[in-house]
């Protein structure tokens, strides 16, 4: 394990933050209102200030000039707390806002990674303006009417408010989450138990197409004993979870052809070949009812379930009933095993379907071609260019001709079964043993803080780039999210819990005074 390369002064001195009570637009649910709470008497909760003031500059990161004003504000942010920062550019990339906070004594380092990017907005979608903060005393869904930020209560009473706004959860709250911290920790009179790095990016909802580049040409910049993603949301029980892998992914377009155009059913129905019919066959022989992928040797690379896996999910309450409940589901896919059980296997899904029309505009015909829209969720030690070799010889197995170009007429005469593939991008998953020193120093360090509720999940469902990471810059990998489960990430009125932010600052205060201790309390594995 690399020793921390944090080897010159910093500055430790910053103040703690000004109140900043920005005016909130009152809205209330379903409408928008121009009528908005008089400025704040007092001043607000620290850090709750800090974050609708951040929230107010928009962040797509198609929107450059504002993006730029995000990484600016973030690095006058991070400077207040005497981090060391500079902003690292990249040719059509927004910056990165890169820090360095020494602690003396410290001997590991931990590199923080968060993107202060967000999701582009439907303004009309959401009851509010997503670009001003909004606080409320309850959901939105609830009626909960919106209130100045000194209203907050300062206990246990203010937990179940929400904070609205474009970035407010993901992923704009835990880099606020995390300086609020420092804050603490200075306000405390503690220390930090570990030098800090942070790696803040601007281009995540976009697909972080410069990050690779980035990482490979800073490697040594970025170097460190360990790193630690802050972006997701808590689990659904809102009991905090601490995340050592993700699924990987690949998506596919798949296209089986008919006629050149749509012919009567009645006089050719049953004999020009049916896209929509044959496509429907291909989805049923790549998975079943229960969601089994059929592909031979689909499964061969995925990686077992450790004793430490599996003693993992024994202690994740179970949340199926609720889940059922909450979607209006009467059954769930995988013969009864449990999710967490489930998203630690591959999955293909079905997320398109295209031919011909249905209802009012359906017409008699024999449709001319037929579409399906997938993704695979790829679990450990599965490799995106081997699942695309098995996938195709599966289908080339069932007496298809696979192209990957769309075929011409001629061709379309020739070749009597056609399917046309479509490979997106796509990127293995990442599990790291939760046995190594750094997994059990998290857990051991984050467990007391979070008053022994903390879930240990051995991987997210969801797929994020942590592979990447690995594979440059060879660190243990952990995800430590803050965020509700219910935050309306990626849709209009995206919110953040007030309890969720301040266990959130709590618990990364804690991180920071306790990890390096904790580390070496856990010898190397041999």
């Amino acid at each position: 394990m690399t020793r921390s390369t944090m080897n010159r002064p910093f500055m430790h001195r910053y103040p703690v933050w000004p109140a900043l009570c920005g005016i909130l637009l009152l809205v209330s649910t379903g409408c928008r209102e121009s009528a908005v709470p008089e400025p704040a008497a007092v001043p607000a909760e620290p850090g709750l200030a800090e974050l609708a003031e951040f929230l107010s500059i928009p962040c797509v990161a198609s929107d450059t000039v504002n993006i730029r004003k995000n990484a600016e504000r973030l690095a006058a942010m991070m400077e207040k707390r005497g981090i060391q920062t500079r902003l690292i550019e990249e040719a059509g990339a927004p910056p990165v806002v890169y820090g360095e906070l020494a602690a003396p004594g410290a001997t590991r380092t931990l590199l923080i990674y968060a993107h202060y990017d967000g999701q582009p907005v439907e303004p009309e979608r959401w009851a509010s303006d997503p670009w001003t903060a909004v606080l409320r005393s309850g959901t939105l869904e609830s009626g909960a009417p919106a209130v100045s930020l000194d209203q907050l209560p300062p206990g246990a009473e203010g937990d179940d408010w929400f904070l609205y706004g474009r970035g407010a959860s993901d992923d704009k709250g835990t880099i606020v989450a995390f300086m609020a911290a420092l804050d603490r920790v200075k306000a405390s009179g503690g220390a930090l138990s570990v030098n800090i790095k942070t790696l803040f990016e601007g281009e995540e909802e976009a697909g972080s197409p410069h990050l690779e580049t980035i990482l490979a040409a800073h490697k040594d910049l970025f170097q460190a004993d360990g790193l630690i993603l802050c972006d997701g949301p808590a689990h659904q029980t809102r009991q905090p979870q601490v995340v050592f892998g993700a699924r990987g992914v690949m998506g596919l377009e798949m296209t089986v052809f008919g006629p050149n155009h749509g012919l009567h059913s009645g006089h050719y129905g049953n004999w020009a070949p049916n896209p929509a019919a044959q496509l429907a066959g291909l989805i049923a022989s790549l998975r079943n009812p229960e969601g089994k992928i059929l592909v031979p040797g689909f499964y061969d690379d995925v990686r077992p379930l450790t004793e430490a896996d599996r003693n993992a999910l024994a202690g994740i309450p179970r949340v199926e009933t609720g889940l059922l409940a909450e979607f209006d589901l009467g059954w769930s896919e995988g013969a009864g095993a449990r999710l967490e059980e489930l998203i630690l296997r591959p999955a293909l899904n079905v997320r398109g379907l295209a031919s011909g029309a249905v209802g009012a505009k359906a017409p008699n015909a024999v449709p001319s071609e037929a579409r399906a829209s997938f993704d695979f969720r790829l679990v450990a030690d599965q490799k995106p260019e081997r699942v695309r070799t098995l996938v195709e010889s599966h289908l080339t197995g069932l007496g298809w001709t696979v192209v990957h170009e769309p075929p011409d007429a001629e061709m379309k005469r020739r070749m009597p079964r056609l399917v046309l593939l479509e490979w997106e991008g796509r990127y293995p998953a990442y599990r790291a043993p939760l046995d190594a020193p750094f997994s059990q120093a998290l857990v051991h360090t984050l467990e007391p803080a979070s008053g022994g509720s903390i879930i240990v999940m051995p991987a997210l469902g969801g797929s994020i780039p942590m592979e990447l990471f690995d594979r440059i810059l060879g660190l243990p990998i952990a995800l430590f999210p803050i965020a509700n489960h219910d935050n309306n990430q990626h849709s209009p009125n995206e919110n953040l819990r007030i309890g969720n932010l301040r266990l959130g600052i709590a618990m990364y205060a804690a991180l920071l005074t306790g990890l390096g201790s904790a580390w070496d309390d856990f010898p190397q594995r041999p």
